[in-house]
């Protein structure tokens, strides 16, 4: 069985919860990370012209997921960054640890051009769930706006 991948928003009262599902974890990051800046502006108006590379750790899964999408909210809060491209070379549990490597894609952020919508505030752990069905990873994030 081949897995379809994408994300969808879902209910909640007052945040944005996004689920994501594909084949493997490094996919999972990426569209957790697209979904994110599509809270917050259209992506297919950012340009990749310029891009940062990410390496970090968490203690588990979800902390990885979660250090990764704080990792770039605090580069477009710093340095004004919006992305639309992500690629994670891996996601690999080490010594106690998970290590994670990716690059993003983007641009600075101009409102004149990026149609702003809502910014997101914060990564949360709110209902945060990674797990697989079948030969398909699935994360699920709520995104404080």
């Amino acid at each position: 069985m081949s897995c379809r991948s994408g994300f969808k928003f879902l209910e909640h009262t007052a945040d944005a919860y996004v689920e994501v599902f594909g084949g493997s974890l490094e996919e999972i990051f990426e569209l957790a990370a697209k979904a994110m800046f599509e809270v917050m502006i259209d992506t297919s108006k950012v340009k990749p012209v310029k891009h940062v590379v990410i390496e970090d750790s968490g203690f588990d899964l979800e902390n990885a997921l979660y250090r990764w999408l704080e990792d770039l909210l605090i580069e477009y809060c710093a340095n004004n960054t919006v992305f639309s491209e992500f690629k994670v070379e891996y996601v690999r549990r080490t010594d106690g640890d998970v290590v994670f490597r990716g690059i993003a894609w983007g641009e600075e952020f101009n409102p004149e051009l990026h149609d702003p919508r809502t910014e997101v505030k914060a990564v949360t752990y709110s209902l945060m769930e990674i797990g697989r069905r079948g030969d398909c990873w699935y994360a699920r994030v709520v995104f404080d706006i």
